[in-house]
C-alpha cells in the first residue's frame, strides 16, 4: 500500500500543468473572489447606515453609527470567519474536503442575500439582524480559507504549487476591486436617479428614501458569483492526497486523478493493511517536536499581518477624509458619499491591491515564499512609518498625492508579501489528515488579528482632540500614532517570519515528513524481495 501511496503522490508532483488546474483555480477562486467582496464591502456604507438611521435633526454632521453599533457591523463577520475557520477547517480532515466545501459556499449565498433583506426600519432591528446573518455569512466565509488552500495544494504539482494556491487568493484582490465597482455603479445610478442637495443645504432632504435601496443592493451582489460556481464545485473530485493519505484508499485516489488529469495509474489495493508509523495526532508531542515552531511561525505571522492589513484597508475612508481626499461630509448628500468613498477604494485596489497579488503568482515559485514575505513585512514597515513620521507634511493639500502613492505603496507589498504568503504556506507544510486543520488554526489567528484591527482601529484613530472626533467615539491615539503602532506590528511580522520554513519547490509529502514511515516500508519490501528473487548455485 505504501508504494501504492507513493506512486499517486509522485504522479501528481510531477504531472504537467493542464486545463483541470486552470479549472481548479476558477472553481475555488470565485470563491475567495465573494469572501472578499462580502467581507470590505461593508466598509463602503456604513457612513450611509448612519445617515439612515442615526441621523440627529440639527446637528451640523450627518448622522454616524454609534461606537458600539460600527464596531459589530465591521467586526461581526470577522468574528464568524474565526470560528468556521476552526470548524471547517477540522471538518475538512475529517469528512474530506469535497463533502464539506458545497456547505461553505451555500452558507454565503444564503446569508449574503439575507443581509441585505435586514428586517424592519427600526435602526435596532435593522443593525440586530444585519449583525446577525453576517456572522453566518462570515462562518461560511471561513470555511472557504483552509478548504480552497488544501485543494488546490493537494491537486496542483510541485513545481508550480505557490503560484496556484496565490492565484486562488488573488482573487480576492479581484472581489474587492468588484466591490468598490459595484457601489460605484450601484450609487452614480441612484444619485442620478434621485438627485439631492447636500448635508449643509439641506439636513433631511440630502437623505433620500431610496438610499435605503442603495446598501442592500451592494451587500447582495455578492451572493451572484458564489451561487455561479456551486455546481462545478460539486463536480470537483476528492483529492488524491486525501483518498490515500487520510482515507487510505490508493485505488479510489488513482481513479479519481484519472478522471481529471492526463495520468494513468495502477494500484493493486483497495484498502490498507497496516496502519503507518506516522499516526500522531494534533495535541501530540511528535507535532509538536515536528511542526510546533511551525505552527507557531504561519499563526503569528498572520495574526500581525492581518492587524495592519485589515486596519488599513476596511478604515481608507477615514484616512482619506484625513487628509482631505473625499470631502468633508456636510458638503455632499448621502449617495454622493456612498460614490465618493467607494471610487477612492476602486481606485487603491485598481492601482496597489490588484497588481500586488499577481505579482506574488509570478514570482512565488522563483524566488520562493520566505523571500516575499521577509521582503513584504520590510517594505511595509518602512512605508508605514514613512506616512506615519511626516504624518503633518502630508496632510497639506499639495502632498495629498505623495500620501496616497506611498499608502497605496503599502497594500502593494502586503499583496506581494505577506498578504498571499500566509495563506500558501500553511497549505503546504503540514501532514493530510491536518493540513486543513492547521490551516484553519492559522487561518482564525489572521482573524484574530483583523478584529483586532478592525474593532481597535476604530478608536485608535480618533483625534486626540476631544472637539474633532466622529460622534460618539472618545479621544485617540490620532492617525499619525495609529500608523506607528502598525509599522511596530509590521516590524515584529518580519521578525517571525525566521520561523516559517520555506517550501518552494518541495512536495507536500517532504514537507510534512509524511512518507517517512513508508519509505522505510518500501526499503524494506525491495529488501525481502531481492532476497527472495536470489539464486541459489548448485
Amino acid at each position: 500500500m505504501a508504494n501504492d501511496n507513493l506512486k499517486v503522490l509522485n504522479a501528481l508532483d510531477i504531472a504537467k500543468t493542464q486545463w483541470y488546474h486552470f479549472t481548479a483555480i476558477v472553481i475555488a477562486g470565485m470563491g475567495f473572489f465573494t469572501d472578499a467582496y462580502d467581507l470590505f464591502c461593508i466598509s463602503l456604507v456604513t457612513k450611509l447606515l448612519g445617515r439612515i438611521y442615526y441621523h440627529d435633526y440639527g446637528d451640523d454632521k450627518p448622522g454616524s453609527l454609534p461606537p458600539n453599533v460600527s464596531a459589530a457591523v465591521n467586526g461581526v463577520a470577522f468574528c464568524g470567519t474565526l470560528a468556521g475557520q476552526l470548524f471547517f477547517g477540522w471538518l475538512g480532515d475529517k469528512m474530506g474536503r469535497k463533502k464539506v466545501y458545497g456547505m461553505t459556499l451555500m452558507l454565503m449565498v444564503i446569508c449574503s442575500i439575507a443581509s441585505g433583506l435586514s428586517f424592519s426600519s427600526e435602526p435596532t432591528a435593522v443593525m440586530a439582524t444585519l449583525c446577525f446573518f453576517r456572522f453566518w455569512l462570515g462562518f461560511g466565509i471561513g470555511g472557504d480559507y483552509p478548504l480552497s488552500a488544501t485543494i488546490m495544494s493537494e491537486y496542483a504539482n510541485k513545481k508550480t504549487r505557490g503560484a496556484f494556491i496565490a492565484a486562488v487568493f488573488a482573487m480576492q484582490g479581484f472581489g474587492i476591486l468588484t466591490g468598490g465597482m459595484v457601489a460605484c455603479i450601484v450609487s452614480a445610478a441612484f444619485k442620478s436617479k434621485f438627485p439631492a442637495p447636500a448635508y449643509e443645504v439641506d439636513q433631511l432632504g440630502s437623505t433620500v428614501p431610496e438610499a435605503d435601496y442603495v446598501w442592500r443592493i451592494i451587500l447582495m451582489f455578492g451572493s451572484i458569483p458564489a451561487l455561479m460556481t456551486y455546481y462545478w464545485r460539486m463536480k470537483m473530485p476528492e483529492t488524491a492526497r486525501y483518498t490515500a493519505l487520510v482515507a487510505k484508499n490508493a485505488k479510489q485516489a488513482a481513479a479519481d486523478m484519472s478522471k481529471v488529469l492526463q495520468v494513468e495509474l495502477e494500484t493493486d489495493q483497495e484498502k490498507p493493511s497496516e496502519t503507518r508509523k506516522n499516526e500522531f495526532g494534533l495535541f501530540s508531542k511528535q507535532f509538536l517536536q515536528r511542526h510546533g515552531l511551525h505552527l507557531l511561525g504561519t499563526t503569528s505571522t498572520w495574526f500581525l499581518l492581518d492587524i495592519a492589513f485589515y486596519s488599513q484597508n476596511l478604515f481608507q475612508k477615514d484616512i482619506f477624509s484625513a487628509i482631505g481626499w473625499i470631502p468633508p461630509a456636510k458638503t455632499m448628500n448621502a449617495i454622493q458619499e456612498v460614490f465618493k468613498i467607494s471610487r477612492a477604494q476602486t481606485l487603491i485596489a485598481l492601482c496597489s491591491t490588484v497588481p500586488g497579488y499577481w505579482f506574488t503568482v509570478f514570482f512565488i515559485d522563483r524566488i520562493g515564499r520566505f523571500a516575499i514575505q521577509l521582503m513584504g513585512f520590510f517594505f511595509m514597515t518602512v512605508f508605514m512609518f514613512a506616512l506615519a513620521i511626516p504624518y503633518h507634511h502630508w496632510t497639506q493639500k499639495e502632498n495629498r498625492i505623495g500620501f496616497v502613492i506611498i499608502y497605496a505603496l503599502t497594500f502593494f507589498f502586503a499583496n506581494f508579501g505577506p498578504n498571499a504568503t500566509t495563506f500558501v504556506v500553511p497549505a503546504e507544510i503540514f501532514p493530510a489528515r491536518l493540513r486543513s486543520t492547521c490551516h484553519g488554526i492559522s487561518a482564525a489567528s489572521g482573524k484574530a488579528g483583523a478584529i483586532i484591527g478592525a474593532f481597535g482601529f476604530l478608536y485608535a484613530a480618533q483625534s486626540q482632540d476631544s472637539s474633532k472626533t466622529d460622534k460618539g467615539y472618545p479621544p485617540g491615539i490620532g492617525v499619525k500614532n495609529s500608523l506607528i503602532v502598525l509599522g511596530v506590528v509590521n516590524c515584529l511580522g518580519m521578525l517571525f517570519t525566521f520561523l516559517v520554513p520555506e517550501s518552494n519547490g518541495k512536495s507536500l509529502e517532504e514537507m510534512s515528513r509524511e512518507n517517512e514511515g513508508e519509505d522505510e516500508e518500501v526499503v524494506e519490501m525491495d529488501h525481502v524481495r531481492a532476497h527472495e528473487n536470489r539464486t541459489v548455485p548448485v
